[in-house]
């Protein structure tokens, strides 16, 4: 990958993935259907991600949208024309991203919905424009989360809003989903990309191999909760650090 925007070789790309030094930004590129996921985009974004992750001057990934939206969720002309009928083949991964070597950055540069939001979610953390939207409707269009919504959500905003946010398909604008803890940065729409950037070359600068143990170590300790056992666990994993890196106990 070098620093000119590159496509899955199509005339007409559905996602374009650019360099910025170590920072890689993947572009879900359907504007004229404000990046709903049909079939051809739906293969192509975890593709992308995937090369990004794979490039060894890559530390980070920025996950935008072309405007106006970030993701409509998938294309209904493709959910009700059969396309998403039937059993679907298990990626080998429960959310909407596979999984990366390097943190993804979610740029959310308008409306991120139904599936698209899981997407969002997908993301180790998301920064939004001042025009993003939050909205899961599944309900609205008769469908039911499978890329972790319900699990991932909850943690994010609590078990009450999110199960709002579910029940009624109502959306939440940015200001309000800075407030929930949703998003960790507001910023003007033009500067989105920038503030994006900037945040993946300050992950750039960090000790590569210690950046992802912390960021494993967040996953892992998860599943202890808030107890005595997490805390044992992390320092564990501490101790094996030092062990593995200055050779001490």
């Amino acid at each position: 990958m070098n620093d000119s925007p590159t496509s899955s070789g199509s005339a007409d790309p559905v996602v374009i993935t650019e360099r910025h030094g170590a920072v890689a930004v993947v572009t879900l590129n359907r504007p004229a259907a404000r990046n709903a996921l049909d079939a051809r985009l739906n293969a192509t974004f975890p593709s992308a991600i995937r090369e990004a992750d794979a490039d060894p001057g890559v530390r980070a990934i920025v996950l935008t949208g072309a405007d106006p939206a970030f993701c409509a969720g998938f294309d209904r002309r493709d959910v009700d024309g059969g396309e998403k009928k039937g059993e679907n083949p298990h990626p080998g991964y429960w959310t909407a991203l596979p999984p990366t070597r390097v943190p993804v950055i979610g740029a959310i540069n308008g409306a991120a919905v139904t599936g698209g939001f899981e997407i969002a979610l997908a993301c180790d953390f998301l920064i939004a424009s001042d025009r993003a939207r939050f909205a899961d409707t599944h309900t609205k269009v008769g469908m039911v989360p499978g890329w972790g919504l319900t699990v991932v959500l909850p943690r994010l905003i609590g078990p009450a809003r999110a199960r709002y946010m579910s029940l009624t398909g109502e959306f939440v604008d940015a200001r309000t989903a800075l407030d929930w803890g949703l998003v960790v940065e507001v910023v003007p729409h033009d500067e989105l990309l920038t503030r994006a950037i900037a945040i993946g070359e300050a992950i750039a600068t960090t000790h590569a191999e210690a950046t992802a143990e912390v960021r494993a170590l967040y996953d892992e300790v998860r599943a202890f909760g808030d107890t005595d056992e997490a805390f044992a666990f992390e320092n564990r994993r501490a101790r094996d650090w030092a062990a593995r890196r200055f050779g001490r106990q």
